[in-house]
Formats: structure tokens, sequence, C-alpha cells
């Protein structure tokens, strides 16, 4: 079972998850995440040049940047739907031998795929005046906790 397209530009493949936004008894927004589609990305840690990866603070924390190219816009649904970038996670993402590539080693999702949020969608204009594919920053999500 192979994983991934055989284009090398796009070796590995995510799932993208939107949310079902209900009100809860108090007023507060309740979201439940459902798988849309699976894409084909190119997804590399965006190394310490792009951004400092430790922040020391009273706790010290790690952020987890990814940066790369996904073909479509993450942002709209296979049903053609808007979605804001809060609106719109990624995880499962797989390399070709369909292997998770990142996963949480503690907590609650602990041996599950890593939950990602989009930072910045932006599309890259082709010479031929098209879009040729978008530049995705993606954060790992604080909320692991969120069932997907």
């Amino acid at each position: 079972m192979a994983c991934g397209s055989n284009d090398p530009l796009y070796p590995l493949q995510a799932d993208i998850f939107y949310p079902e936004v209900t009100q809860s008894a108090y007023g507060s927004a309740v979201k439940k995440w459902s798988r849309d589609t699976t894409v084909y990305c190119s997804l590399a840690p965006a190394g310490s040049k792009f951004k400092e990866g430790l922040t020391p603070n009273v706790d010290i924390s790690m952020e987890s940047l990814l940066m790369g190219r996904i073909k479509t816009d993450p942002r709209i649904t296979t049903d053609d739907k808007l979605s804001s970038m809060t609106n719109v996670i990624i995880s499962n993402i797989k390399d070709r031998h369909c292997k998770e590539i990142y996963l949480e080693t503690s907590g609650t999702r602990k041996g599950q795929s890593t939950i990602f949020e989009i930072a910045t969608v932006t599309p890259h204009v082709g010479p031929f005046g098209t879009v040729q594919y978008y530049r995705i920053i993606l954060r790992r999500s604080e909320n692991q906790g969120t069932e997907v």
C-alpha cells in the first residue's frame, strides 16, 4: 500500500478536518471535528532560521512549526464551502509507506497523530497567472485533546 502521490513535490499525505459548530447550554461554541478529505502535500520543519524554536518562559515550551506546500486551498471544503483558518486542522500526516510521521509521545493523545493548526496560507502564482500551489505554515495545536 502506498501513500502520497507519485509527484516528487508532494510525497506526503494528510487529512484535513473541519468542525460542525454548535452552541452549548451556556452559549459557548462546541466544535465536533470530522475528516473532509485527504490531500497530497510536502511538509518539513520550518527550521531555526524561520523562527526560534525554543522560547524561554516560566515554563519552557517547544513550538513545532511545519512549512510546506499543498495543491489545493485547505480553507475550502470538498463541498466548496469557505472556512476560516481557525476552523481547519490537519492531522494524520503520513509518508509514502503510510507511516505516520508526527506522533504525540505523551498526554491524552499519546501514540496518536499530532494535530496541527494552519498559521498561514499563501497562494503561489506561476508565470502564466494561475495558482500552482498553496504555501502553508502549520503550528502544533496546543489543544491536543481534541477528538478527530
